[in-house]
Protein backbone atom coordinates (compact mmCIF):
# COMPACT_ATOMS: atom_id res chain seq x y z
CA UNK A 1 0.00 0.00 0.00
CA UNK A 2 1.48 3.31 -1.36
CA UNK A 3 2.16 5.78 2.49
CA UNK A 4 0.14 8.32 2.10
CA UNK A 5 0.54 11.76 3.96
CA UNK A 6 -0.38 15.11 4.07
CA UNK A 7 0.86 18.36 5.65
CA UNK A 8 -2.27 20.87 7.38
CA UNK A 9 -2.16 22.95 10.35
CA UNK A 10 0.97 20.90 11.72
CA UNK A 11 -0.21 17.43 11.25
CA UNK A 12 0.90 14.63 9.43
CA UNK A 13 0.27 11.09 8.79
CA UNK A 14 2.72 8.62 8.32
CA UNK A 15 3.48 4.71 8.29
CA UNK A 16 4.88 3.48 11.98
CA UNK A 17 8.35 1.72 11.80
CA UNK A 18 9.60 0.11 15.07
CA UNK A 19 12.92 0.89 15.81
CA UNK A 20 14.74 -2.26 17.95
CA UNK A 21 15.69 -0.39 20.61
CA UNK A 22 14.21 0.12 23.79
CA UNK A 23 14.74 4.14 24.48
CA UNK A 24 12.95 3.56 27.84
CA UNK A 25 11.04 6.91 27.55
CA UNK A 26 8.19 8.15 25.13
CA UNK A 27 10.34 9.28 21.96
CA UNK A 28 9.39 9.28 18.47
CA UNK A 29 11.67 9.71 15.59
CA UNK A 30 10.39 12.36 12.35
CA UNK A 31 12.54 12.84 9.28
CA UNK A 32 14.53 15.22 9.98
CA UNK A 33 13.22 17.23 6.31
CA UNK A 34 10.09 16.69 7.30
CA UNK A 35 10.79 17.92 10.83
CA UNK A 36 12.10 21.03 9.35
CA UNK A 37 8.47 21.11 7.01
CA UNK A 38 6.63 21.31 10.37
CA UNK A 39 8.45 23.30 12.47
CA UNK A 40 8.99 20.40 14.86
CA UNK A 41 13.09 20.12 16.84
CA UNK A 42 14.21 17.88 18.50
CA UNK A 43 13.42 17.62 22.39
CA UNK A 44 9.64 19.18 21.82
CA UNK A 45 6.40 17.89 22.71
CA UNK A 46 3.98 16.38 20.03
CA UNK A 47 0.60 13.91 19.70
CA UNK A 48 0.69 10.92 18.20
CA UNK A 49 -3.00 9.60 17.12
CA UNK A 50 -3.64 6.00 16.60
CA UNK A 51 -7.06 4.15 16.30
CA UNK A 52 -8.51 7.25 17.86
CA UNK A 53 -6.50 7.03 20.87
CA UNK A 54 -4.37 10.10 21.46
CA UNK A 55 -0.72 10.06 23.12
CA UNK A 56 1.98 12.54 23.74
CA UNK A 57 5.88 11.81 22.83
CA UNK A 58 8.89 13.53 22.62
CA UNK A 59 10.58 13.89 19.27
CA UNK A 60 14.10 12.86 17.95
CA UNK A 61 14.66 13.88 14.42
CA UNK A 62 17.06 12.03 12.11
CA UNK A 63 18.11 12.31 8.52
CA UNK A 64 19.09 8.10 8.36
CA UNK A 65 17.12 6.05 10.77
CA UNK A 66 13.66 7.54 9.59
CA UNK A 67 12.57 8.26 5.95
CA UNK A 68 9.88 10.78 4.47
CA UNK A 69 6.54 8.90 5.23
CA UNK A 70 7.95 7.09 8.11
CA UNK A 71 7.60 7.86 12.05
CA UNK A 72 10.43 5.57 13.83
CA UNK A 73 8.74 4.27 17.38
CA UNK A 74 11.10 2.80 19.74
CA UNK A 75 10.04 -0.65 20.53
CA UNK A 76 8.72 -0.15 24.45
CA UNK A 77 6.84 3.05 23.49
CA UNK A 78 5.13 1.30 20.60
CA UNK A 79 4.69 -1.68 22.69
CA UNK A 80 2.86 0.57 25.39
CA UNK A 81 0.64 1.97 22.86
CA UNK A 82 -0.18 -0.58 20.90
CA UNK A 83 1.34 0.32 17.39
CA UNK A 84 2.40 -2.39 14.78
CA UNK A 85 4.83 -1.93 11.84
CA UNK A 86 2.92 -0.25 9.00
CA UNK A 87 0.03 1.19 11.43
CA UNK A 88 -0.45 4.51 9.78
CA UNK A 89 -0.02 7.30 12.45
CA UNK A 90 -1.07 10.90 13.11
CA UNK A 91 1.49 13.27 14.07
CA UNK A 92 0.07 16.60 15.31
CA UNK A 93 1.92 19.69 17.30
CA UNK A 94 0.16 20.24 20.40
CA UNK A 95 0.18 23.91 22.83
CA UNK A 96 3.28 23.85 25.11
CA UNK A 97 2.19 22.42 28.66
CA UNK A 98 1.61 23.68 32.01
CA UNK A 99 4.84 21.55 33.48
CA UNK A 100 7.12 23.84 30.73
CA UNK A 101 6.07 27.18 31.77
CA UNK A 102 6.41 26.51 35.23
CA UNK A 103 9.90 24.95 34.45
CA UNK A 104 10.59 28.51 32.51
CA UNK A 105 9.48 30.77 35.56
CA UNK A 106 11.52 28.89 38.50
CA UNK A 107 14.33 29.70 36.10
CA UNK A 108 13.51 33.00 36.45
CA UNK A 109 13.00 32.77 40.40
CA UNK A 110 9.27 32.55 40.25
CA UNK A 111 7.55 30.82 43.21
CA UNK A 112 5.40 28.41 41.07
CA UNK A 113 1.51 27.39 42.30
CA UNK A 114 0.58 24.22 43.56
CA UNK A 115 -1.03 23.29 40.36
CA UNK A 116 1.88 24.36 39.18
CA UNK A 117 4.35 21.72 40.77
CA UNK A 118 1.77 19.02 40.64
CA UNK A 119 1.89 19.66 36.20
CA UNK A 120 5.61 19.27 36.44
CA UNK A 121 5.46 15.97 38.87
CA UNK A 122 2.47 14.64 37.01
CA UNK A 123 4.61 15.20 33.41
CA UNK A 124 7.34 13.42 35.07
CA UNK A 125 5.61 10.45 35.79
CA UNK A 126 3.93 10.25 32.80
CA UNK A 127 7.66 10.75 30.35
CA UNK A 128 6.53 13.75 28.83
CA UNK A 129 9.33 15.88 29.90
CA UNK A 130 12.56 15.37 28.80
CA UNK A 131 16.11 14.93 30.65
CA UNK A 132 16.81 18.31 29.54
CA UNK A 133 14.00 19.91 31.27
CA UNK A 134 14.11 17.55 33.76
CA UNK A 135 17.69 19.06 34.87
CA UNK A 136 16.66 22.62 33.96
CA UNK A 137 13.98 22.30 36.93
CA UNK A 138 16.54 20.53 39.67
CA UNK A 139 19.32 23.33 38.56
CA UNK A 140 16.74 26.28 38.77
CA UNK A 141 15.85 24.81 42.51
CA UNK A 142 19.38 25.16 42.95
CA UNK A 143 20.12 28.37 41.59
CA UNK A 144 16.61 30.14 42.78
CA UNK A 145 15.39 27.94 45.53
CA UNK A 146 12.37 26.59 45.86
CA UNK A 147 9.97 28.14 48.95
CA UNK A 148 8.09 26.50 51.63
CA UNK A 149 5.18 25.89 49.64
CA UNK A 150 7.06 24.92 46.92
CA UNK A 151 8.54 22.39 48.95
CA UNK A 152 4.97 20.98 50.84
CA UNK A 153 3.61 20.98 46.95
CA UNK A 154 6.39 18.86 45.78
CA UNK A 155 6.11 16.30 49.03
CA UNK A 156 2.34 16.16 48.12
CA UNK A 157 2.74 15.50 44.42
CA UNK A 158 5.37 12.88 45.21
CA UNK A 159 3.13 11.06 47.14
CA UNK A 160 -0.02 11.39 44.93
CA UNK A 161 1.81 9.70 42.20
CA UNK A 162 2.75 6.55 43.63
CA UNK A 163 1.21 4.12 46.30
CA UNK A 164 0.29 4.95 49.69
CA UNK A 165 0.83 2.50 52.88
CA UNK A 166 -2.18 2.80 55.35
CA UNK A 167 -0.90 1.48 58.61
CA UNK A 168 -4.24 1.67 60.37
CA UNK A 169 -2.32 1.43 63.45
CA UNK A 170 -0.65 4.23 65.67
CA UNK A 171 1.59 5.50 66.49
CA UNK A 172 3.76 4.55 63.22
CA UNK A 173 7.27 6.01 63.09
CA UNK A 174 10.07 6.42 61.03
CA UNK A 175 13.97 7.40 60.66
CA UNK A 176 16.25 8.77 58.22
CA UNK A 177 19.61 9.74 57.69
CA UNK A 178 21.74 12.14 55.25
CA UNK A 179 23.86 9.48 54.81
CA UNK A 180 28.03 9.97 53.91
CA UNK A 181 29.20 7.66 57.04
CA UNK A 182 30.23 4.75 56.41
CA UNK A 183 29.23 1.56 58.60
CA UNK A 184 26.61 3.29 59.72
CA UNK A 185 23.56 0.71 59.96
CA UNK A 186 21.59 1.82 63.11
CA UNK A 187 18.50 1.43 61.16
CA UNK A 188 19.02 -2.46 61.72
CA UNK A 189 19.51 -1.70 65.19
CA UNK A 190 16.60 1.15 65.75
CA UNK A 191 14.22 -1.02 64.16
CA UNK A 192 13.62 -3.85 66.02
CA UNK A 193 14.30 -2.18 69.13
CA UNK A 194 11.08 0.56 68.16
CA UNK A 195 9.23 -2.83 67.12
CA UNK A 196 9.67 -4.56 70.33
CA UNK A 197 8.51 -1.51 72.07
CA UNK A 198 4.96 -1.23 70.35
CA UNK A 199 5.45 1.31 67.34
CA UNK A 200 4.92 0.88 63.75
CA UNK A 201 7.75 1.11 61.40
CA UNK A 202 7.53 0.19 58.07
CA UNK A 203 11.48 1.43 56.89
CA UNK A 204 11.73 1.59 53.52
CA UNK A 205 16.07 1.97 52.84
CA UNK A 206 18.05 2.61 49.56
CA UNK A 207 20.48 0.55 47.69
CA UNK A 208 24.14 1.77 47.90
CA UNK A 209 24.31 4.28 44.95
CA UNK A 210 28.11 5.39 45.71
CA UNK A 211 28.71 3.63 49.02
CA UNK A 212 30.05 0.29 49.64
CA UNK A 213 26.45 -0.72 51.14
CA UNK A 214 22.88 0.78 51.63
CA UNK A 215 20.46 -0.70 54.68
CA UNK A 216 18.65 -2.09 52.24
CA UNK A 217 21.88 -3.94 50.94
CA UNK A 218 23.17 -4.55 54.26
CA UNK A 219 19.32 -6.21 55.06
CA UNK A 220 19.30 -8.71 51.77
CA UNK A 221 21.85 -10.48 53.15
CA UNK A 222 19.98 -11.66 55.70
CA UNK A 223 16.77 -11.68 54.15
CA UNK A 224 14.62 -10.62 51.04
CA UNK A 225 14.38 -6.61 50.51
CA UNK A 226 11.73 -6.98 47.58
CA UNK A 227 8.26 -6.44 48.42
CA UNK A 228 5.02 -4.61 47.44
CA UNK A 229 3.53 -1.88 48.91
CA UNK A 230 0.69 -4.73 50.08
CA UNK A 231 2.97 -7.26 51.25
CA UNK A 232 5.15 -4.29 53.19
CA UNK A 233 1.69 -3.32 55.20
CA UNK A 234 0.94 -7.45 55.67
CA UNK A 235 4.48 -7.51 57.56
CA UNK A 236 4.19 -4.46 59.41
CA UNK A 237 0.90 -5.55 60.45
CA UNK A 238 2.16 -9.19 61.35
CA UNK A 239 5.50 -7.95 63.24
CA UNK A 240 5.36 -4.05 63.79
CA UNK A 241 8.67 -3.26 61.99
CA UNK A 242 10.35 -4.04 58.45
CA UNK A 243 13.14 -3.36 56.53
CA UNK A 244 12.59 -2.87 52.82
CA UNK A 245 13.98 -1.56 49.71
CA UNK A 246 12.08 1.44 48.77
CA UNK A 247 12.62 0.92 45.30
CA UNK A 248 10.24 -2.13 44.81
CA UNK A 249 7.37 -0.25 47.10
CA UNK A 250 6.87 2.07 44.30
CA UNK A 251 6.30 5.13 47.35
CA UNK A 252 7.03 8.49 45.61
CA UNK A 253 8.66 6.97 42.57
CA UNK A 254 8.75 10.72 41.03
CA UNK A 255 11.50 11.03 43.16
CA UNK A 256 13.44 8.08 41.80
CA UNK A 257 13.82 9.95 38.30
CA UNK A 258 14.69 12.93 39.52
CA UNK A 259 17.38 11.31 41.96
CA UNK A 260 19.32 10.07 39.00
CA UNK A 261 19.77 13.53 37.09
CA UNK A 262 20.73 14.98 40.14
CA UNK A 263 23.29 12.93 40.94
CA UNK A 264 24.50 12.74 37.20
CA UNK A 265 24.30 16.60 37.60
CA UNK A 266 26.24 15.99 41.53
CA UNK A 267 23.72 18.49 42.74
CA UNK A 268 21.06 18.10 45.84
CA UNK A 269 19.34 21.09 46.00
CA UNK A 270 17.80 21.62 49.62
CA UNK A 271 14.50 21.95 48.92
CA UNK A 272 14.52 18.50 46.67
CA UNK A 273 16.66 17.08 49.30
CA UNK A 274 13.73 17.39 51.79
CA UNK A 275 10.92 16.76 50.04
CA UNK A 276 12.47 12.97 48.68
CA UNK A 277 13.42 12.43 51.71
CA UNK A 278 9.86 13.13 53.97
CA UNK A 279 7.14 12.46 50.78
CA UNK A 280 8.54 8.59 51.05
CA UNK A 281 8.02 9.22 54.93
CA UNK A 282 4.55 10.88 54.48
CA UNK A 283 3.82 7.95 52.21
CA UNK A 284 4.28 5.37 54.70
CA UNK A 285 2.03 7.22 56.88
CA UNK A 286 4.77 8.41 58.98
CA UNK A 287 3.74 10.61 62.56
CA UNK A 288 6.87 10.81 64.13
CA UNK A 289 10.16 10.65 61.86
CA UNK A 290 13.73 11.22 63.50
CA UNK A 291 16.64 12.70 61.22
CA UNK A 292 19.88 11.93 61.68
CA UNK A 293 22.41 14.82 60.36
CA UNK A 294 25.82 13.25 60.41
CA UNK A 295 28.51 16.59 61.01
CA UNK A 296 32.34 16.58 60.75
CA UNK A 297 35.20 16.22 58.68
CA UNK A 298 34.39 14.36 55.68
CA UNK A 299 31.21 14.15 55.72
CA UNK A 300 28.52 15.41 53.53
CA UNK A 301 27.86 19.08 55.97
CA UNK A 302 31.04 19.55 57.82
CA UNK A 303 29.95 22.44 59.98
CA UNK A 304 27.65 22.24 62.79
CA UNK A 305 25.78 25.79 61.87
CA UNK A 306 25.11 24.54 58.24
CA UNK A 307 23.61 20.93 59.86
CA UNK A 308 21.50 23.38 62.46
CA UNK A 309 19.83 25.62 59.69
CA UNK A 310 19.19 22.09 57.53
CA UNK A 311 17.32 20.29 60.89
CA UNK A 312 15.37 23.78 61.53
CA UNK A 313 14.29 23.47 57.64
CA UNK A 314 13.00 19.61 58.38
CA UNK A 315 11.05 20.53 61.45
CA UNK A 316 9.72 23.31 59.43
CA UNK A 317 8.46 21.63 56.26
CA UNK A 318 7.68 18.89 58.71
CA UNK A 319 5.19 21.02 60.86
CA UNK A 320 3.46 22.07 57.67
CA UNK A 321 2.73 18.50 56.49
CA UNK A 322 1.20 16.94 59.44
CA UNK A 323 4.49 15.13 60.69
CA UNK A 324 6.73 15.41 64.28
CA UNK A 325 9.93 15.55 62.90
CA UNK A 326 12.76 15.45 65.39
CA UNK A 327 16.81 15.87 64.06
CA UNK A 328 19.62 14.70 66.02
CA UNK A 329 22.81 15.86 64.97
CA UNK A 330 25.69 13.48 65.54
CA UNK A 331 29.68 12.78 64.95
CA UNK A 332 30.01 11.93 61.02
CA UNK A 333 34.16 12.15 61.09
CA UNK A 334 34.82 8.23 61.04
CA UNK A 335 33.19 5.42 59.97
CA UNK A 336 30.54 3.62 62.50
CA UNK A 337 31.09 -0.02 63.08
CA UNK A 338 34.39 -2.39 62.70
CA UNK A 339 32.63 -3.40 58.97
CA UNK A 340 31.98 -1.43 55.64
CA UNK A 341 30.26 -3.84 53.03
CA UNK A 342 26.91 -5.71 53.20
CA UNK A 343 27.94 -8.90 54.74
CA UNK A 344 31.12 -7.29 57.25
CA UNK A 345 28.06 -4.80 58.09
CA UNK A 346 25.50 -7.34 58.60
CA UNK A 347 27.51 -9.09 60.99
CA UNK A 348 27.97 -5.94 63.14
CA UNK A 349 24.23 -5.80 63.20
CA UNK A 350 23.65 -9.52 64.92
CA UNK A 351 26.73 -9.01 67.22
CA UNK A 352 25.29 -5.57 68.26
CA UNK A 353 21.08 -7.12 68.64
CA UNK A 354 22.94 -10.48 70.16
CA UNK A 355 25.08 -8.61 72.79
CA UNK A 356 28.16 -10.24 71.60
CA UNK A 357 31.26 -9.39 73.81
CA UNK A 358 33.02 -8.41 70.68
CA UNK A 359 30.34 -5.86 69.23
CA UNK A 360 31.27 -2.60 67.75
CA UNK A 361 30.48 -0.17 70.92
CA UNK A 362 29.48 3.04 68.75
CA UNK A 363 26.74 1.48 66.69
CA UNK A 364 25.70 0.06 69.75
CA UNK A 365 25.29 3.29 71.42
CA UNK A 366 23.90 5.36 68.18
CA UNK A 367 21.17 2.90 67.43
CA UNK A 368 20.38 2.85 70.60
CA UNK A 369 20.31 6.89 71.74
CA UNK A 370 18.01 7.38 68.23
CA UNK A 371 15.58 4.35 69.05
CA UNK A 372 15.60 6.20 72.48
CA UNK A 373 14.38 9.60 70.71
CA UNK A 374 11.81 7.91 68.72
CA UNK A 375 10.17 6.26 71.84
CA UNK A 376 10.19 9.75 73.38
CA UNK A 377 8.97 11.72 70.68
CA UNK A 378 5.91 9.44 70.29
CA UNK A 379 4.77 9.56 73.87
CA UNK A 380 5.77 5.64 74.52
CA UNK A 381 8.47 7.05 77.11
CA UNK A 382 8.79 9.91 79.30
CA UNK A 383 10.86 12.71 77.84
CA UNK A 384 14.79 11.49 79.00
CA UNK A 385 13.99 8.11 79.55
CA UNK A 386 14.36 7.30 75.74
CA UNK A 387 18.22 5.57 75.80
CA UNK A 388 17.45 3.73 79.43
CA UNK A 389 14.34 2.04 77.72
CA UNK A 390 15.32 1.23 74.28
CA UNK A 391 19.17 -0.22 76.00
CA UNK A 392 16.79 -2.05 78.14
CA UNK A 393 15.13 -3.62 75.33
CA UNK A 394 18.57 -4.41 73.49
CA UNK A 395 20.06 -5.76 76.60
CA UNK A 396 17.67 -8.56 77.79
CA UNK A 397 17.07 -10.09 73.71
CA UNK A 398 13.83 -8.40 73.06
CA UNK A 399 15.13 -6.65 70.30
CA UNK A 400 17.33 -9.94 68.82
CA UNK A 401 14.07 -11.63 69.01
CA UNK A 402 11.96 -8.93 67.17
CA UNK A 403 14.73 -8.93 64.67
CA UNK A 404 14.41 -12.88 64.04
CA UNK A 405 10.75 -12.22 63.61
CA UNK A 406 11.22 -9.69 60.99
CA UNK A 407 13.58 -11.76 59.26
CA UNK A 408 11.55 -14.64 59.18
CA UNK A 409 8.77 -12.50 57.61
CA UNK A 410 10.71 -10.90 54.70
CA UNK A 411 11.87 -15.00 53.69
CA UNK A 412 15.19 -15.06 55.54
CA UNK A 413 16.28 -17.58 58.29
CA UNK A 414 15.80 -16.43 61.57
CA UNK A 415 18.38 -18.64 62.90
CA UNK A 416 20.92 -17.28 61.20
CA UNK A 417 24.98 -17.48 62.88
CA UNK A 418 27.43 -15.01 62.29
CA UNK A 419 29.53 -18.38 59.99
CA UNK A 420 26.68 -17.94 57.54
CA UNK A 421 27.33 -14.49 56.38
CA UNK A 422 28.94 -14.28 53.30
CA UNK A 423 33.22 -13.34 53.69
CA UNK A 424 35.45 -12.77 51.07
CA UNK A 425 37.94 -15.66 50.98
CA UNK A 426 40.48 -13.41 49.33
CA UNK A 427 42.03 -11.42 52.47
CA UNK A 428 44.80 -8.40 52.33
CA UNK A 429 45.88 -7.64 55.71
CA UNK A 430 47.63 -3.71 56.54
CA UNK A 431 50.18 -3.29 59.06
CA UNK A 432 51.75 -1.04 61.38
CA UNK A 433 55.21 -0.74 61.18
CA UNK A 434 55.97 1.89 63.51
CA UNK A 435 53.94 2.53 67.16
CA UNK A 436 51.52 5.55 66.42
CA UNK A 437 47.87 7.55 66.56
CA UNK A 438 45.08 7.37 64.33
CA UNK A 439 44.11 10.82 63.62
CA UNK A 440 41.87 10.11 60.78
CA UNK A 441 40.01 7.41 58.86
CA UNK A 442 38.21 9.33 55.81
CA UNK A 443 34.09 7.87 55.21
CA UNK A 444 34.85 9.19 51.52
CA UNK A 445 38.07 7.69 50.84
CA UNK A 446 37.42 4.10 52.84
CA UNK A 447 34.36 3.38 51.09
CA UNK A 448 36.08 4.10 47.95
CA UNK A 449 38.55 1.05 48.70
CA UNK A 450 35.65 -1.14 49.83
CA UNK A 451 33.80 -0.71 46.48
CA UNK A 452 37.14 -1.65 44.73
CA UNK A 453 36.73 -5.05 46.74
CA UNK A 454 33.14 -6.10 45.00
CA UNK A 455 30.93 -4.20 47.59
CA UNK A 456 27.91 -3.63 47.47
CA UNK A 457 27.16 -6.47 44.66
CA UNK A 458 29.57 -9.19 45.91
CA UNK A 459 28.20 -9.60 49.67
CA UNK A 460 31.16 -10.73 51.06
CA UNK A 461 33.86 -8.09 49.85
CA UNK A 462 34.58 -5.17 51.62
CA UNK A 463 36.64 -3.95 54.56
CA UNK A 464 37.10 -4.80 58.58
CA UNK A 465 38.41 -2.21 60.61
CA UNK A 466 40.47 -2.97 63.76
CA UNK A 467 41.66 0.12 64.58
CA UNK A 468 39.85 3.80 64.85
CA UNK A 469 40.05 7.47 65.19
CA UNK A 470 42.08 7.83 68.46
CA UNK A 471 43.62 4.49 68.64
CA UNK A 472 47.45 3.82 69.45
CA UNK A 473 48.80 1.67 67.46
CA UNK A 474 52.25 -0.57 67.64
CA UNK A 475 54.52 -1.82 65.31
CA UNK A 476 53.08 -4.70 63.59
CA UNK A 477 49.31 -4.79 64.47
CA UNK A 478 47.00 -5.25 61.98
CA UNK A 479 44.87 -1.68 61.31
CA UNK A 480 42.11 -2.93 58.58
CA UNK A 481 41.72 -5.88 56.65
CA UNK A 482 40.10 -6.09 52.94
CA UNK A 483 38.12 -9.23 51.97
CA UNK A 484 36.93 -9.67 48.59
CA UNK A 485 35.27 -12.63 46.91
CA UNK A 486 37.88 -12.23 43.51
CA UNK A 487 41.63 -11.54 43.73
CA UNK A 488 41.78 -9.51 40.67
CA UNK A 489 39.04 -7.28 43.03
CA UNK A 490 41.55 -6.95 45.67
CA UNK A 491 44.66 -6.16 43.64
CA UNK A 492 42.09 -3.59 42.49
CA UNK A 493 41.40 -2.63 46.45
CA UNK A 494 44.83 -2.84 47.00
CA UNK A 495 45.76 0.14 45.00
CA UNK A 496 42.76 1.98 45.54
CA UNK A 497 44.28 1.90 48.77
CA UNK A 498 47.36 3.14 48.09
CA UNK A 499 45.85 6.19 46.01
CA UNK A 500 43.05 7.47 48.31
CA UNK A 501 44.96 6.53 51.86
CA UNK A 502 42.53 6.70 54.23
CA UNK A 503 43.79 6.58 57.23
CA UNK A 504 46.05 9.47 58.87
CA UNK A 505 48.51 8.53 61.40
CA UNK A 506 50.54 10.73 63.50
CA UNK A 507 54.12 8.94 63.85
CA UNK A 508 53.55 5.76 61.72
CA UNK A 509 54.34 4.48 58.98
CA UNK A 510 52.85 1.40 56.47
CA UNK A 511 54.51 -1.30 54.99
CA UNK A 512 54.52 -1.40 51.35
CA UNK A 513 51.86 -3.06 50.00
CA UNK A 514 52.63 -4.33 46.80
Amino acid sequence: MEVKEFYKAGKRIAQAKILGLKAGRKIIVINEEEAKEMDIYAGQRVGIKIRDEEFVAIVDVSSSIVKKGEVGIFEDYAEEIGVKEGDFVEVFLIPTPMSIEAIRKKIFGVELSNEEVFSIISDLMENKLSEPEIAAFIVSSQIRGLSDKEVVSLIQAMVSTGDKIEIGKHPVVDKHCIGGVAGNRTTMILVPIVAAAGLYIPKTSSRAITSPAGTADTMEVLADVEFSAQELKEIVLKTRGAIVWGGSVNIAPADDHMIRIRRSLNLDPRGLLLSSILAKKLAVSSEYVIIDIPVGRGAKIEETALAKDLGKYFKTIGSMIGMNVGVVLTDGSSPIGFGIGPGLEARDVIRVLRNSKDLPLDLKKKGVMLAGKLLEMSGKVSKGDGFDVALHILESGKAWKKMQEIIEAQGGNPDVKEEDLPLGEHVFELKAVKEGKIEHIDNKAISKVARASGAPKDKGSGIELFKTKGDRVKKGEVILKIYSESSSKLTYAIKALETFQPIKMEKILIEEML
